[in-house]
């Protein structure tokens, strides 16, 4: 996939502030501090375009990036945050809930997992509230590049029984240094919307 433009075409914390639904969706969903921007970057090949915070929890809104005039990539705040307020982290989690039950043209939702930890208690919810839904969900391990090749087996096995992953669902290993699992996520995506 070459990618030729890239904009943040819109921001939105409520359905008003959707974009119309003529163009098909691909979200992104994970903790905070999983790499969502850089997941981002690499995916559209630009260095700084979703920007990265050194202070978790930042992104309190939908964010809306325009890809190719073709699809959007849409970025979510992240979870699991613990500094947020009470309130904070409720309003986040309805603002993510609406999104998924009212969009009809999400295809493919990225869940987001650090793949030098175990999946957390909310990566698992995140699964189970998406499968619940029948929302296609594809889950990227992140970070893959910061754990060494003994442990990788170690690290399969424990996501794929903390997530209780079917023999035939998989994972996708992704680095936003090497770039490894680029590819596989285009083709996702070529498949999602050819589909």
């Amino acid at each position: 996939m070459k990618i030729d433009s890239v904009e943040l075409s819109q921001i939105a914390v409520r359905q008003s502030q959707y974009p119309d639904e003529s163009i098909p969706e691909f979200l992104l969903v994970g903790r905070s501090n999983v790499g969502k921007s850089s997941f981002i970057n690499a995916l559209i090949g630009r260095k700084n375009f979703a920007h990265t915070s050194s202070k978790p929890g930042k992104t309190q809104t939908l964010n809306f990036y325009l890809v190719n005039q073709q699809f959007y990539i849409v970025d979510v705040p992240g979870y699991g945050y613990a500094n947020l307020s009470k309130d904070q982290t409720r309003k986040i989690g309805l603002m993510i809930e609406e999104y998924l039950k009212s969009r009809r043209n999400i295809l493919q939702v990225f869940l987001l997992i650090d793949y030098r930890h175990k999946p957390t208690e909310d990566d698992v919810l995140m699964y189970e509230f998406l499968k619940y839904y029948n929302i296609r969900t594809t889950i990227v391990a992140t970070k893959y590049d910061k754990v060494g090749s003994s442990t990788y087996a170690k690290q399969n096995k424990l996501i794929r029984e903390t997530l209780k992953l079917l023999p035939e669902e998989d994972f996708i290993l992704f680095s936003s240094i090497t770039k490894k699992g680029r590819e596989e996520i285009y083709k996702v995506m070529l498949d999602s919307m050819n589909a």
